[in-house]
């Protein structure tokens, strides 16, 4: 692999991470309350799917549209959806103490058929040819790069395009991680949400909200989790969706969490890792099929080695959350 090809390969790596970085860091604030929802890859699908129906019918129609209303318009609605469905699994898990495992595959089986739905619908109205439907003009606006013209060739295309050629949608989710991070490990409210998800009857008994750190929790991870959606539609994909072309992203995020231990800031250059195993079968030359696919099962067989040293070892930094997955209620302190 040359030097050039290296580098395009960490630029392809970091773009392929975001998305995950978005779920993962949502994921990390929701399981930081005690909650583990699986619902994170429908969470995504709605997130995505709520932005290109907002932009759909903002475009529709106009020859021209205003760049500042299109970009709130579509980050409004997919926020909104993505709130939506946070919001259903917080009443079913933490106000009716459903199950959180079955909460969060029945929101993702919904979240995909959702976008299925939305989708096809959409392909339908917009009358274009092959299954897809696409808002260029919106996903342009998210696309915006700072221009490196008139640097060095040797910046442009290889310092440069790893650090400066990416949307603010990309830079956002670097940011929020690190946000996430001072918040959960700086700060009081940070302390208030962890001392609920390791011991709720304590943190109750401390006179701390559970209930209202975990509708908050859980309600802004979904929203995080969402935006991831909405960066792949408008920038990884060029504002084009088609149904199911997520493949198993939304599972991937779920991965990380695991692999980052529930630490934000190490999920950012775990994104970036899972991001290149994701392509890294597009760069080694003489695979077949069957390697291929081998090859994709790398980051699940990463997260599974990583599970058994957490295991064996038992860190106390490196473990979940001890009500990880567990309702609470109140009267049974």
């Amino acid at each position: 692999m040359t030097v050039k090809l290296f580098f395009d390969f960490l630029y392809r790596a970091i773009i392929q991470g975001i998305p995950l970085l978005y779920g993962c860091s949502g994921e990390i604030l929701t399981e930081r309350s005690g909650h583990l929802n699986l619902g994170i890859p429908g969470i995504m699908y709605v997130g995505a799917m709520s932005g290109v129906i907002g932009a759909y019918f903002y475009e529709h129609g106009r020859t021209q549209i205003n760049p500042t209303t299109a970009l709130l318009l579509t980050l409004g609605c997919s926020i909104l959806g993505s709130l939506l469905m946070g919001l259903i699994y917080c009443f079913l898990t933490i106000t009716l103490r459903a199950n959180q495992n079955v909460t969060g595959l029945a929101l993702t089986t919904f979240g995909v058929g959702f976008g299925n739905f939305f989708g096809g619908s959409l392909i339908r109205l917009a009358k274009t040819e092959g299954a897809s439907v696409q808002v260029s003009e919106t996903s342009k606006v998210f696309k915006k790069t700072l221009s490196l013209e008139g640097t060095p060739v040797w910046f442009r295309d290889y310092v440069g395009k790893i650090l400066f050629t990416y949307s603010f949608f990309a830079y956002l989710a670097i940011i929020i991680a690190l946000i996430l991070a001072y918040v959960l490990r700086k700060t009081r409210v940070g302390l208030h949400l962890r001392a609920v998800g390791e011991n709720p009857a304590t943190a109750d008994a401390a006179g701390i909200n559970v209930n209202r750190y975990k509708y908050v929790a859980t309600s802004i991870g979904s929203v995080i989790a969402g935006l991831g959606g909405l960066y792949y539609i408008m920038d990884y994909a060029d504002g084009v969706w088609s149904n199911n072309g997520f493949g198993d992203r939304g599972w991937l995020a779920i991965a990380l969490v695991i692999f980052s231990v529930w630490r934000p800031a190490i999920a950012i250059a775990g994104s970036f890792f899972f991001g290149g195993l994701y392509i890294i079968h597009n760069y080694l030359p003489g695979m077949t099929m069957g390697s291929q696919e081998l090859i994709k099962m790398t980051p699940y067989v990463v997260t599974v080695l990583i599970l058994i040293l957490i295991s064996t070892f038992r860190k106390k930094e490196t473990q979940p959350p001890a009500h990880l997955g567990l309702s609470y209620f109140r009267e049974e302190r």
